[in-house]
Parts: structure tokens; C-alpha cells; sequence
């Protein structure tokens, strides 16, 4: 099923804007969906915290590092440089507006990137994201606005993961996270990650297979 169905797709990397104007930049597009253009944003943040819906953000205030409360579900999670975020800004149509569908999707295209570079990536029910040998490679957590989507996923390609010892991402203990670098010998570089997950997603969200 594809979910997104507007007219244009445009790939925008905005990398190396701080996580506070691709805020803006989310709002601003989200503030501006006519239905015409869907939209996946690719960015790489200096290091910051996210706190979601279910989560507190002063519990974390003696990690040095930037908070942010945001929209997403769920709890708490690193940013940094090594790891490649993903927002499909996408207007949810009829049949599609079926949020539960609508992660099963991202999971997909998560799963397909792992394995572009021969990772088996699984899921698990009672954590969404793209799971490799018992180990999280990529954490989900999105937002809808009037039936557009927007925030999205979070795939660690060279991340240092010592970040994520210092706080409990998404609930779990902070060993549960890993990363392309970690996993490979021969890891890919965030260019081939960008390149296959823009591809994964557009393939998942918008083109019938």
C-alpha cells in the first residue's frame, strides 16, 4: 500500500542544520502540505537529546548535553554526528491513514537498508525499530499533524555509542544499541546509507511493488 501519493517527491539532505531550525524546517513544511508534494528530509545533528511524548525531559539535565522535547512518541534518544535521521513528511490519504501500517513501513525500509549491506535486520513487537543480532541499529518515532506525518527514524551508521551509556534510549539499557560500524568489518560510509535508505523509503511509502 503506498503512503504517500502527492504528485512530487522531493529528497532535501539537510545536513549540518542544528536540530533546533530542522525543527523549523518540519514546521515549515508541514505548515505549507497542500496535498501536492510529500517530502523526506535526511539530516546528521551535533550531538543533542530528544525527549518524546512518553518521556521526561528533567531526568536527563545533568547529561551535558542539548534537550529538546518533540512531538514523537516515545522516550528519550541521542543524536550525533555518524548517524543518519530520516523525516518523511508525508499526507496520509484515505486507506493509508493507518498509523500502525504506516511503521510497519518504516521498519520495512529499515530492514531493507540493513540488508543492502548484508545485515539481517528483524523486528520487534514490543519495540519498533530495525533490530540486528538481538541489538538496535535504528530507533522510530513519529508525529502526525492533520493526517501528515512527520519526525521519523534514526539509523546509527558510525555512531559513537558510548553517548547512549549515559541515559536509558528509548526505555532500554544503553548496551541495547549498535551500528553499522560496530556490526561490519567493512561498514559503509553515511553517503551509501543516505543513498539506500532515500531509495528503501521511496520505495516502501510511495511506489507500488
Amino acid at each position: 500500500m503506498p503512503f504517500s501519493v502527492a504528485k512530487e517527491w522531493e529528497v532535501r539532505d539537510i545536513s549540518g542544520t542544528s536540530f533546533a531550525d530542522s525543527e523549523n524546517v518540519q514546521n515549515e513544511i508541514l505548515d505549507a502540505h497542500d496535498g501536492s508534494k510529500d517530502t523526506l528530509l535526511l539530516c546528521e545533528f551535533e550531538p543533542v537529546l530528544t525527549v518524546g511524548r512518553a518521556g521526561e525531559a528533567e531526568q536527563y539535565k545533568g547529561l551535558g548535553l542539548p534537550i529538546f522535547e518533540v512531538a514523537r512518541g516515545g522516550k528519550a534518544t541521542f543524536h550525533g554526528p555518524g548517524q543518519l535521521v530520516a523525516y518523511p513528511i508525508i499526507g496520509l490519504k484515505d486507506n493509508s491513514r493507518d498509523l500502525h501500517a504506516y511503521l510497519n513501513g518504516l521498519e520495512e525500509a529499515l530492514i531493507r537498508t540493513a540488508a543492502d549491506f548484508a545485515l539481517e535486520g528483524t523486528r520487534d513487537p514490543r519495540n519498533t525499530g530495525c533490530w540486528v543480532n538481538g541489538r538496535k541499529l535504528a530507533s522510530i518515532g513519529v508525529a502526525v499533524r492533520r493526517w501528515v506525518t512527520y519526525h521519523g527514524v534514526a539509523i546509527n551508521v558510525m555512531t559513537d555509542l558510548d553517548w547512549f551509556r549515559r541515559f536509558d534510549p528509548c526505555g532500554m539499557e544503553p548496551d541495547v544499541m549498535t551500528s553499522f560500524a560496530r556490526e561490519l568489518n567493512n561498514p559503509p560510509s553515511m553517503h551509501e546509507v543516505k543513498e539506500k535508505l532515500a531509495r528503501n523509503l521511496r520505495v516502501v511509502l510511495r511506489e507500488k511493488e
